[in-house]
């Protein structure tokens, strides 16, 4: 673990420090994740939309001629220090997957790991209690969810929704001359990462993250 020795308190316990790889840089490799993906069988359902085959942000299923449901699930290792703030980053990230595919977010599953010995129920509270905020202010229910202790923290959220299946979003077919919409700057990944190794300061992270 990557615990601090003097932590005694959850006012002292840095999460970013927590585990050894900080959001989405804790995820497996896209090329080992392809050729685990290979041995799996092709998706033969006619209903299926949007399968794993294409990377899209979320799966999609034709419920009929007129409606579809969209399911994803995302989750990491804590980016940010404090409890509630990382469950809201990362309840927003999960739910933004389904925005992505043009569909309107409608229930979600928590999915949580976390060492409750070592970290106690408070700080998993506050995590709870900040993706419960993300979800309310983007009018989604949270239906329910499941836990594992391990030693390092996890969270994030499976999320269901629906779209037309005529209005569906991909990651694939964009053409010259398609606006490119950037929702922050690009290279915040690496200054949050630098910042959690103290190779740069807090405000200097800021400035640059705001753009």
């Amino acid at each position: 673990m990557l615990y601090l020795a003097d932590m005694q308190s959850p006012g002292t316990i840095r999460l970013s420090l927590c585990s050894r790889f900080g959001g989405c840089a804790s995820k497996v490799g896209a090329a080992d994740l392809a050729r685990a993906l290979r041995e799996l069988p092709p998706n033969t359902d006619p209903n299926v939309l949007v399968g794993f085959a294409g990377s899209d942000d979320a799966g999609v299923y034709r419920l009929s001629d007129e409606l579809a449901i969209v399911q994803t699930i995302d989750f990491f290792t804590p980016i940010l220090d404090d409890p509630y703030d990382f469950g809201r980053v990362a309840a927003t990230n999960a739910i933004s997957d389904v925005y992505a595919m043009g569909a309107v977010p409608l229930c979600a599953l928590n999915a949580v790991t976390f060492p409750i010995e070592e970290l106690g129920p408070e700080i998993l509270a506050r995590i709870l209690a900040g993706g419960a905020a993300a979800a309310h202010e983007a009018g989604v229910a949270i239906l329910g969810g499941h836990s594992v202790k391990d030693d390092e923290p996890k969270y994030g959220m499976a999320v269901t929704g629906l779209v037309h299946p005529a209005r569906i979003v991909r990651n694939a077919g964009a053409r010259p001359g398609d606006v490119l919409v950037l929702t922050k700057p690009l290279g915040t990944g690496v200054l949050s990462t630098a910042l959690k190794k103290d190779a740069i300061g807090a405000r200097r992270c800021a400035t640059r993250c705001a753009g």
